[in-house]
Order: structure tokens, then C-alpha cells, then sequence
């Protein structure tokens, strides 16, 4: 018997409707990609939403504007999340307009890629920082806030959600991107203690791993069609991954729809992380 793979197919749109209302979310590295798309997606779920960032005050800008004009509240909320006293500044800021927070997400990120022999000290002591130095920061600070909470939700059954952005090369080697794995691996089993040592206070920790996702950052592995070719070799969905993809996940992670769900790390990767280039043997 025949059968034709079918590369791709029309993609209906997922409504969550205000699944989130009445909750307050934090997302780091907003302005921009995945980040932006979490937000988005927070807000139209009925969250008010708290834009992290470090660069391009514009573009926060017209995020802002585009959340507002659909009906959802969101402020901006500058600072590094490597450096501590500006992480709990963007706490205290994000309190004082919202009042206690209930979900998080770490996804600021950056990468600095160069063969292990040629990369410096700063680039590898600047993604560190960022990647995982800044997720547990900002975690920890975030533990702290739901931790305080003293009155019974009726919004949520948890007491609070903290979801981190990582990377299918959390588990998948990077050539050129030493600094990355190890900072995406460390972050993996970050969340993962963090879920065990937290479920008791019934505070939920997940992580999502992307796979190759179509953002302005990520273009060299999309915009050629030569190049967009090579990964769906890799990828046996047949096709390449959208922010809206990461951003449901997180709605449904930041919701109750998943709230026996602790410690887990979702791969949104179209199957690239199932034994690459296997799935046309005998």
C-alpha cells in the first residue's frame, strides 16, 4: 500500500478564551520572538501581562499598544536578569502595578556562538548569566513571591507557575554553541530541582524546549529556502516550528488544565528530538 506524507496543512487558530483571568504573568525577553508571542498569548487568555526587557524600548512599545488595543492589560518592565538588584526591581515594580504574581516565564535569552577554541571568556560568562544564571534569579525571586501568599486562590489551584524557556539542545549537542547547550542543559535540571523542591508549596515548574521556531533572531535557518530545506530534514512533522506553537503551550501550562503537571519539559519540536534522520529507514 501507498501512502503520500503529508508535508503540511492548513493551521486553524486555538482560542483559550479568558482561561487566565484575573492572574498576573512576568515574562522575560518579551519584546521580541517567542517572548513577544508568550505575552500575546497571556493576554488574550485574560492575564495581565508584565513585558521584561533590556533592548529596543520601541519595540516594547508597540507590543504594548498591540495588547492594549485587543482589550488586555500590559506594562512594561526594563531590567537585566542577570544582575540581582535589577531583577528584584522588576519584582517590586511588577507587584506594586499587579499586586502578588502568578505565573512566570524565563525566556530571556542570547547566544554568542564560536568554536570552542576561539570562544572568550566574556561570551561564555555572558550567556551563563543570561540564560541560566538569569532563570534562577528570577525563579528564585518569584518563589519567594508565591511563597508570601497567605489567602486561598480561587483563580488558580496553584499557588503559583513558573514555566522556563529552554532549547531542544538542552539534550541535543550544538557544535559552535558550547556556551548555549551547557547554559540550556543547566537550566533543564534547574527547573526540574526547582519543581521537586517547590511542589510541596504547590508551586508548579515545567519547561518548554523549543525545536527550530521561525523568529527574526533564527532567520539563517529559514529564510533561504536551500536552509529552511536542510532542517526539515531533521524535523518529521515537515514543518518548522511558530511562536503561537510555544505560546499555547505556555497558556496551557500557566493554566489549571495542567495542574497535576509538575517537573515536566515539553520538546515543541516537531519530532526533531526523535532520532533525526531515522524516519525514513527500513
Amino acid at each position: 500500500m501507498s501512502i503520500q506524507r503529508l508535508d503540511t496543512l492548513p493551521q486553524a487558530p486555538v482560542t483559550w478564551g479568558k482561561i487566565l483571568a484575573g492572574q498576573k504573568a512576568l515574562v522575560t525577553g518579551a519584546n521580541s520572538g517567542i517572548g513577544a508571542g508568550i505575552a500575546r498569548a497571556l493576554a488574550e487568555a485574560g492575564a495581565a501581562v508584565a513585558i521584561n526587557y533590556v533592548t529596543n524600548p520601541n519595540q516594547t512599545e508597540e507590543l504594548l499598544e498591540d495588547i492594549r488595543d485587543e482589550g488586555g492589560t500590559a506594562i512594561d518592565a526594563p531590567g537585566d536578569v542577570s544582575d540581582e538588584q535589577q531583577v528584584r526591581t522588576v519584582f517590586e515594580q511588577v507587584n506594586d502595578a499587579f499586586g502578588e504574581l502568578d505565573i512566570l516565564v524565563t525566556n530571556a535569552g542570547v547566544r554568542r556562538p564560536a568554536p570552542v577554541y576561539e570562544m572568550t571568556l566574556a561570551d561564555w560568562n555572558e550567556v551563563i548569566s543570561v540564560n541560566l544564571t538569569g532563570q534562577f534569579l528570577c525563579a528564585r525571586e518569584a518563589a519567594r513571591t508565591f511563597m508570601r501568599r497567605k489567602t486561598r486562590r480561587h483563580d488558580s489551584r496553584a499557588a503559583g507557575k513558573i514555566i522556563g524557556i529552554s532549547s531542544v539542545h538542552d539534550h541535543i549537542p550544538w557544535a559552535r554553541h558550547a556556551n548555549y547547550a551547557a547554559s540550556k542543559g543547566g537550566a533543564l535540571l534547574l527547573m526540574r530541582t526547582l519543581a521537586q523542591e517547590l511542589a510541596p508549596y504547590k508551586i508548579r515548574v515545567n519547561t518548554l524546549s523549543p525545536g527550530v521556531v521561525r523568529t527574526d533572531s533564527n532567520r539563517s535557518a529559514w529564510e533561504r529556502p536551500e536552509a529552511e530545506a536542510e532542517r526539515l530534514e531533521l524535523i518529521p512533522y515537515g514543518r518548522l516550528g511558530t511562536v503561537e506553537d510555544i505560546a499555547n503551550a505556555a497558556v496551557w501550562l500557566a493554566s489549571d488544565l495542567s495542574d497535576y503537571v509538575t517537573g515536566a519539559t515539553l520538546s515543541i519540536d516537531g519530532g526533531m528530538t526523535l532520532s533525526p534522520g531515522i524516519h525514513e529507514g527500513d
